[in-house]
């Protein structure tokens, strides 16, 4: 769980916040995103995705698709949240991919 959370008294409902920037949790997420276009996102913060729809519409089979995505996952840069607090020259500027666009 990435979000602090808390409930009314009531229990009429709950608020909760993911602060990311402020407390990065990076190195545990296990969330990914595909945007309308196919792109497959490991991170809310991310630059660019990878291409999703073609690998689906390829017709490998289920465990070769199951690799793929294992393999992207595992191969991916730990540290979006980081970078992006950090303010420095190669994040000033970058392309940032728009929460709403991939369901953030």
């Amino acid at each position: 769980e990435v979000a602090q959370r808390w409930r009314y008294l009531d229990g009429s409902g709950e608020i909760g916040f993911i602060s990311s920037v402020t407390q990065t949790f990076c190195h545990e997420c296990t969330r990914a995103r595909i945007s309308t276009d196919g792109q497959l996102y490991l991170c809310l913060f991310a630059n660019e995705g990878f291409d999703f729809k073609t690998l689906l519409r390829s017709g490998k089979s289920d465990l070769e698709i199951a690799n793929a995505i294992m393999s992207t996952w595992s191969g991916r840069d730990d540290h979006y949240s980081e970078i992006r607090g950090s303010n420095t020259p190669s994040t000033k500027g970058a392309r940032k991919v728009e929460m709403s666009y991939i369901g953030g």
